[in-house]
């Protein structure tokens, strides 16, 4: 045999297996989904925006609303919370909310975010990459974290506040961030929470209450003038609350399309509906209408919005803002009168009722298109679209939420308590916390 028909017929072999390893690697792509660009970038600008919410946002809309002696340590402590959270996220807490497991809680693959890298995905979000998703998420943990301590401010020990944080993230923030969105049991029975109603406003909002109950009143309350004394600097969170809520919503699509677009629009407009809402109830109530009053009637909208914004249309969004407004203003005012507790800058008044009011409502207007996917082909319509099943359904992720955290916060503040005691003494309550908690003062 010469040495060209050789070849010829080693050719011939070679080619025989060209079209089986293009088969095979064309399997191996089809598996292993492609990261998206845009997607990819679209989150990293989301998750920007969530952090900031925090630090800057929350830090200056609770640091506004104190008095002057006490806004270094209210800014102080989301700033606190936001390192803390980040770490703890980072070795147990993603993995645990965000990976698979039980319905109850997820699994140990992504302790210290092991495994990750350049190219890793969750089948949560397929498009991006996994550290992208993990960040995201961190984000969210963070400041529902931070919303917790403006039920708190003027009165809690820094350091019972970072050990109680620590406690709740793990054991109250994970587990329903995984019931929800982990593949929990609340997801797969059909709860609607497109981007933190209950996990992150009610969740807060309650766990908020439950602090301000065991701690007690303010020193002064109701006697001493506790007015805000920097309102600019709250607006100017509010402010940055507002735009940092599209990466909140929109970016919750966790993808650059149709409906992080009609997220971002009801967003918008159940924000301003709830600003105006809540302006005109406190103009018909007090005569005057308040700058405090109508960028607390924002993020009242901004939070009941949440859970609804990839489910509803802006017919929706509308009712679900101005509902928020009248609702949250009542809360924040008559109600807290009423009952006699002292939630000082109203986080349970604006985000635990702002965010009962958006899950409830999300079953009422939830439209099925907008959530048509390949696990749900035909999408989950709401009341008016002929389903009040999903109004109960909602119901009931409301309560869990709130049982759960409600009784499992009590049960960790009063361990804290314990441990190192919540409320700092009088004296440095009279003094203020900057300088006895910080040894510094603002001039």
């Amino acid at each position: 045999m010469s040495v060209a028909t050789l070849l010829n017929r080693l050719a011939g072999v070679l080619a025989g297996f060209v079209p089986v390893l293009l088969a095979g690697a064309a399997a191996l792509a089809a598996d292993k989904p492609a990261i998206d660009h845009g997607d990819t970038a679209w989150m990293l600008a989301s998750t920007a925006l969530v952090l900031m919410m925090t630090i800057p946002g929350v830090a200056l809309f609770y640091g506004g609303m104190v008095r002057k002696m006490n806004v270094l340590a209210t800014v102080m402590q989301s700033f606190a919370i936001t390192c803390l959270v980040s770490v703890l996220w980072m070795v147990i807490g993603y993995t645990l909310a965000f990976t698979e497991g039980s319905p109850v809680i997820g699994g140990l693959t992504r302790v210290f975010m092991r495994g990750l890298d350049l190219t890793t995905t969750s089948s949560l979000a397929p498009t991006i990459p996994e550290t992208v998703y993990a960040i995201y998420q961190m984000t969210f943990a963070i400041i529902t974290c931070a919303l917790i301590c403006g039920a708190v401010a003027d009165r809690m020990r820094f350091s019972a506040l970072l050990l109680f944080i620590s406690f709740w993230l793990i054991l109250v923030y994970v587990p329903i961030a995984h019931w929800v969105w982990g593949g929990g049991f609340l997801g797969a029975a059909g709860v609607l929470d497109f981007a933190g109603g209950t996990v992150v406003h009610i969740n807060a909002g309650v766990a908020g209450l439950v602090a301000a109950l065991v701690l007690g009143k303010r020193r002064g309350y109701k006697v001493e003038n506790l007015a805000p004394h920097n309102l600019v600097l709250s607006v100017v969170g509010a402010s940055l609350l507002w735009v940092g809520w599209f990466g909140f919503n929109a970016g919750s699509a966790v993808a650059a399309d149709g409906r992080a677009g009609m997220a971002m629009a009801v967003t918008q407009i159940a924000t301003a509906a709830a600003a105006l809402a809540w302006m005109f109830s406190e103009w018909m109530v007090q005569s005057k209408p308040s700058v405090l009053g109508i960028i607390s009637g924002a993020v009242a909208g901004l939070v009941a919005i949440t859970p609804a914004s990839g489910f509803v249309a802006p017919g929706g969004a509308l009712v679900i803002g101005l509902v928020a407004g009248v609702l949250c203003f009542w809360a924040s005012t008559s109600l807290k009168n009423a009952l006699g507790y002292d939630d000082s800058l109203d986080a349970f008044g604006v985000h635990g009722i702002g965010g009962i009011v958006g899950a409830l409502l999300t079953g009422v207007f939830a439209v099925a298109a907008f959530s048509v996917s390949a696990d749900s082909p035909e999408g989950t319509a709401g009341l008016l679209e002929g389903n009040p099943r999903q109004v109960l359904t909602q119901l009931i992720g409301i309560g869990v939420t709130v049982v759960y955290t409600g009784v499992v916060s009590l049960i960790l503040l009063k361990i804290v308590d314990a441990i190192l005691g919540l409320r700092v003494d009088q004296e440095t309550e009279r003094e203020g916390l900057d300088l006895r908690l910080h040894g510094e003062t603002v001039h």
